[in-house]
């Protein structure tokens, strides 16, 4: 079984877990505006509107224009696979008749991108096509569902992430070998390119911004892109990075710190802030268990970084990793109104998530982002944490 048939197994027995009798994507032009979902099934692109049906029965229909027809047939991921000429109409109509769903999750969202695909447009359109039948009033949000179809992984969609993983570890030692004292962000930034095309592999986000770079306090901290700062001795550099392997992403960051001549370990302050910062994460990490709230997660980790005599940090503490290094679904997200909903998701066994954060310093920005898996009584490290500062010796 490949893994596209794997996700859309999984999607047939979670349906029950839902109460959703059908899941309906309705999409069109792929191309230019594709459904988030869609991406768990990298075959399917159509031109014209399409509808992909998934239902509790196990059934799994779609139903396409003449011309998309004979490659999702292909696919083999749905039968039958339904053609139609001047409108999909009837036939949508047709199916849902026969197949009488009490309800039907369709994908829009106020909250969350990743179950967000359903266009306004394309809404209306469903809303005409069944005008004259009981189905329109049985649409509902399909939020949950989708979120714990990308949220749930499969163990090749884990096989994949941990073969990601593995090479960005592998990017990062090499990286820590290689670094020394008056190195510019251009430098390190070309440096990490050539280990990832050495590698064949891809970035776990668009390659202008990956890996992003802080080295030292003047670094513009965030989703920056290569600034004109240079490491330098008794300052920090900061990376976070990430590869895609088959379609799968990994996203961590690593800190080092410049010894200056003499130095044979940071200074004290550097390494209360370091120590803070993979205590929290810790913390969060021991409190981690299938069913708890994402805020719960962020709060102890926002907690201990307090009480250690650090700022908040200005973001949730991590998100759902999978076909992007930022998900969607649930996550460790503080109860803010810009998360909407989303702080009140229920943590699940199987689910990839970051845990991340740090503190802007004199020293430059000290902050960790590792990946952890939710098992079934707590959670597992997808690669090792970093757990001590990595010193660069005054070459």
């Amino acid at each position: 079984m490949d893994i596209y048939q794997e996700k859309i197994e999984q999607a047939v027995a979670l349906l029950d877990d839902f109460d959703l009798d059908v899941w309906l994507i309705l999409v069109r032009e792929t191309a230019e505006h594709s459904d988030p979902v869609l991406k768990l099934w990298e075959p399917l692109r159509v031109v014209w509107p399409a509808a992909f049906i998934v239902a509790r029965g196990g059934q799994r229909i779609a139903i396409t224009g003449h011309g998309d027809d004979e490659a999702i047939r292909t696919s083999g991921l749905f039968d039958p696979v339904i053609p139609y000429t001047h409108s999909i109409r009837r036939d949508l109509v047709r199916v849902l008749t026969e197949l009488d769903p009490k309800t039907i999750g369709v994908n829009y969202s106020q909250d969350d991108v990743s179950a967000d695909g359903l266009t306004y447009g394309m809404w209306l359109n469903l809303q005409d096509y069944l005008k004259d039948t009981p189905y329109r009033d049985r649409l509902v949000s399909a939020q949950q569902f989708v979120e714990a179809l990308r949220g749930r992984k499969t163990p090749q969609e884990l096989d994949c992430m941990r073969q990601a993983i593995r090479i960005s570890m592998e990017i990062f030692e090499a990286t820590t070998e290689w670094l020394r004292p008056g190195l510019s962000e251009r430098e390190i930034y070309d440096f990490v390119h050539q280990q990832v095309r050495m590698r064949g592999v891809d970035f776990a986000w668009p390659a202008s911004g990956c890996p992003n770079l802080n080295a030292g306090p003047d670094s513009p901290w965030g989703h920056a892109t290569v600034s004109e700062a240079r490491t330098a001795q008794g300052q920090t550099l900061n990376m976070d990075f990430g590869v895609r392997v088959d379609g799968y992403c990994s996203d961590n960051q690593r800190v080092w710190y410049f010894l200056r001549e003499g130095e044979t370990k940071a200074p004290p302050e550097v390494t209360r802030i370091f120590e803070a910062v993979a205590g929290a994460i810790q913390a969060a990490a021991d409190f981690v268990r299938p069913g708890v709230q994402g805020w719960e997660v962020d709060a102890v980790a926002r907690r201990y970084i307090v009480e250690a005599g650090y700022p908040e940090y200005p973001h949730a503490l991590g998100h759902s990793v999978g076909r992007h290094a930022h998900d969607g679904g649930v996550g460790f997200y503080p109860r803010w109104e810009r998360y909407g909903q989303k702080p009140y998701g229920r943590i699940y066994e199987g689910g990839v998530f970051t845990l991340e954060l740090g503190v802007r310093s004199e020293f430059g920005y000290i902050g960790l982002e590792e990946e952890i898996l939710v098992t079934a009584n707590g959670c597992e490290w997808m690669a090792p944490p970093q757990q001590e500062l990595i010193l660069v010796p005054p070459r």
